[in-house]
């Protein structure tokens, strides 16, 4: 009796699709307490066919959706919980990763191109040669972003030139260009029987074919880069409804068809509103794949002047001004653990490299710069790699181990400290989210790293209690108010920093020695061996 009685009780549900770098989730929420029901994560590979080369193969992607849905739908089912409450699905997705694909057909013109793969590099150098004065910032004035390997516009240009189907779908109108949440929605809503081609203005502010001012394509950049502009999907607001899901009847998740798809963030925007870092000056940091640090700076954009982006964070429907944020993007935290245990070897399991670390509690002298796909914010140096050094005949994995994890606070110290630099207003405390902080040393150590105390809340899946944020309170679905005080509470776990701040300096001033040495190493110019050139 107890079991139907509180079937009764749940009220309206929201999901949530959360496809990241490293895995697939599906997540349903009770939209009115915002308490995680169910959910299923499945891992995605990733390919490296050459050096600095990262892919993942769209279908695959679309797969592990499927499976997650399915699983989490079994899981539902199993609690009591009846699946046709699900009102609404949001989405929220890795950024900037790259696909192209046939509209007729509805297959893949190639493998994604994923935000951290290094091939763009040749390109990115061309074009920052042919700007006056070899200025990577020459775009920033409209997409807030440098030339970088990191965007969608490099890589689809790199699409073009070097992948004849893409060339040749390009020619005869059949191709489409989406980030992974564009081609999520168009196989979800249909496919190539009329699935709808659209992103949201987050994830298009993250392509450099975005104007951030006009919020819409902008016809000078996509000259710029080249770029027909009848292949990019359509810009919506990230809360409306941009379609219906259609899945097929004989699938688990084939009662979800009907259902809404009304909410779409990329994945750090989604963060910051699953924190509820709705006002002008509130910050939270994502420990991922990579780690990003986002700062929500109201209605109008703010530029940096410290190697930051400027991004829109949100725009919460058709009607709502867009809201943007300052952003500090590292491209390896998590990555760093996956390298350790995939290349390495020297740990079978994420947890385990906790323990390690926190055997020796020192990385004894050992700086670890993982700068795998150069550097990001705030020095973007695609010439940099990863450098390990301060090694002794004493260090060991463990202090190899400990060293990587200050790696990630140390990023995270570089890119905070640019944002304190350019707001002028220094952060009392850290909001924090992600896989990563499940890791207690982690957090203390950045706390310890920072000087400041880090606040981490007890649900982590903020991302994609963000995307069904979006989706519940869409016009059309409503079942999920954002206003202030219709907003759960949030339980936290507060990090206090534990070590004198005069150590704290002394570590970072060593890092950012470190830093230095792992600059300027993957040039495409050839290298002056000797000292020619030297006064």
């Amino acid at each position: 009796m107890a079991a139907s009685s509180n079937r009764i009780m749940l009220g309206p549900l929201v999901a949530a699709i959360d496809q990241g770098t490293s895995s697939t989730r599906f997540l349903v929420f009770n939209a009115k307490t915002a308490e995680l029901l169910s959910h299923h994560q499945v891992e995605i590979k990733q390919s490296f066919p050459k050096e600095g080369w990262v892919e993942e193969d769209p279908k695959e992607i679309l797969q592990s959706v499927y499976e997650c849905m399915d699983r989490t739908c079994e899981k539902l089912t199993q609690l009591n919980i009846d699946i046709s409450n699900i009102k609404a699905v949001g989405v929220t997705n890795q950024r900037e990763t790259t696909l192209v694909w046939d509209k007729e057909t509805g297959e893949p013109l190639y493998n994604a191109i994923v935000w951290l793969d290094l091939r763009t590099q040749s390109t990115v150098e061309r074009l920052i040669n042919k700007t006056p004065g070899r200025n990577k910032n020459h775009l920033k004035h409209k997409t807030g972003l440098p030339i970088s390997t990191y965007f969608s516009a490099v890589k689809l240009r790199w699409l073009m030139d070097n992948v004849e189907k893409v060339h040749e779908a390009v020619l005869s109108h059949r191709a489409m260009f989406g980030t992974v949440d564009s081609w999520l929605i168009w196989c979800l809503t249909g496919g190539k029987k009329g699935g709808v081609h659209c992103t949201d203005v987050t994830n298009a502010s993250r392509t450099m074919l975005f104007n951030i001012h006009t919020m819409d394509w902008d016809p000078e950049l996509c000259k710029y880069f080249d770029i027909p502009m009848e292949i990019l999907p359509k810009v919506r607001s990230s809360s409306e409804i941009y379609g219906l899901m259609n899945i097929s009847s004989n699938l688990k998740s084939g009662p979800l068809t009907g259902v809404p798809i009304s909410g779409c963030l990329g994945d750090q925007s989604a963060a910051l509103v699953g924190q509820m870092c709705f006002k002008d000056g509130q910050a939270k940091n994502t420990y991922g794949t990579g780690c990003f640090l986002l700062k929500n700076v109201g209605t109008k954009p703010v530029m940096s002047d410290h190697g930051l982006l400027t991004t829109v964070a949100y725009k919460l429907g058709r009607d709502k001004p867009a809201c943007y944020a300052l952003e500090g993007s590292v491209a390896i935290a998590g990555a760093v653990v996956r390298w350790l245990k995939d290349n390495l070897g020297i740990i079978q399991t994420s947890t385990e490299l906790e323990k390690l670390a926190a055997d020796v509690g020192t990385s004894y002298g050992c700086y670890f710069v993982p700068a795998f796909s150069g550097l990001y914010a705030p020095y973007w140096e695609p010439s940099a790699r990863g450098i390990i050094c301060g090694l002794t005949q004493f260090t060991n994995r463990s202090h190899l181990a400990f060293a990587a994890l200050e790696a990630v606070c140390f990023q995270t110290r570089e890119i905070l400290d640019a944002m304190n630099q350019d707001s002028g207003i220094h952060l009392s405390q850290l909001q924090v989210d992600g896989g990563m902080t499940s890791n207690r040393l982690l957090m203390q150590l950045q706390a310890d790293i920072l000087c400041i105390p880090v606040v981490k809340p007890s649900m982590p899946e903020t991302t994609a209690l963000g995307a069904a944020m979006a989706a519940g309170a869409a016009e059309g679905v409503s079942v999920w108010s954002l206003n202030p005080e219709d907003l759960t509470e949030v339980t936290s776990e507060k990090f206090e920093p534990q070590i004198n701040p005069e150590e704290s300096e002394l570590r970072y001033a060593r890092w950012k020695k470190a830093v230095q040495r792992a600059m300027n190493w993957e040039t495409t110019e050839p290298v002056n061996n000797g000292n020619a050139g030297q006064k």
